[in-house]
């Protein structure tokens, strides 16, 4: 019974290489449009990635809820846990925006020709997340609240990208998606994220008290609303009301 919980963690760890292949299988396709102008893009088989990173997600989550149900947490356990994150939630996210970098460069001129230094920094990512599981997993007073933003929330974020960029029709968006200098932005801000200090809800009920769980009560609601009428872009809305809660609701729930 002690090693099912870890079972559920190596499958984690399991999901997240098969993210890693399908985004690796993918290479760029160049294709030429009506008025003869050059289209780069990368096969939509990408998208497989998002599926098997958000199914890693959902086997973390149970790993540490059986762990909890069957009394068998564990050191070697937790240890586990982050080694199987930091490839699921870490590495796999950070060569999806290798993808993007490299897809947002060859729609520019000469971009095919882009030094790889210009895609390295989206190893920052996994970086970032490796440090924050290592802290983590050195303090125990994160039980029912998190010091900078958990590593899987962080890597489902970048999972919708390729979801958002392919099932959308907003070609703003897209636009975003491929410019690198906000790519490099975003790597920037959801690393410091990571290891940043700031006080963050968990989402563990401690009990289900509308007034001691008004945060968790209001992501949960708005975020419902915005899957209905936003699909994947919802996934971006709800990272970001997450941090807004967390920092209104400071201190008041734990």
């Amino acid at each position: 019974m002690k090693q099912i919980p870890n079972i559920f963690t190596l499958l984690n760890l399991f999901f997240g290489c098969l993210a890693i292949v399908m985004i690796l299988q993918n290479g760029l396709v160049i294709q030429y449009n009506a008025d003869g102008a050059q289209v780069v893009s990368i096969p939509e088989k990408i998208w497989m990635a998002s599926l098997f990173i958000g199914i890693a997600a959902i086997v973390d989550f149970f790993d540490g809820f059986i762990a909890r149900m069957f009394s068998a947490s564990s050191e070697m356990g937790k240890q586990l846990d982050s080694l199987a994150d930091v490839v699921s939630f870490g590495v796999a996210p950070a060569m999806i925006l290798y993808q993007f970098l490299r897809l947002g460069f060859a729609g520019q001129e000469d971009g095919l020709n882009i030094s790889l230094v210009w895609l390295f920094p989206a190893f920052i990512l996994p970086m970032a997340a490796a440090y924050r599981l290592a802290r983590f997993n050195l303090d125990n007073s994160q039980q029912y609240g998190f010091k900078g933003v958990p590593v899987p929330a962080v890597g489902l974020l970048v999972a919708s990208f390729p979801l958002i960029y392919w099932f959308n029709d907003t070609a703003l968006v897209n636009r975003v998606l491929l410019n690198p200098w906000i790519m490099y932005a975003l790597i920037a801000i959801l690393s410091w994220l990571m290891i940043s200090t700031l006080p963050l809800i968990a989402l563990k009920f401690k009990n289900y008290s509308f007034n001691q769980n008004k945060a968790k009560y209001i992501l949960l609601i708005i975020s419902l609303i915005s899957i209905v009428l936003l699909q994947w872009l919802a996934a971006p809305v709800i990272f970001a009301l997450y941090i807004v809660l967390s920092l209104l609701f400071k201190n008041k729930e734990s």
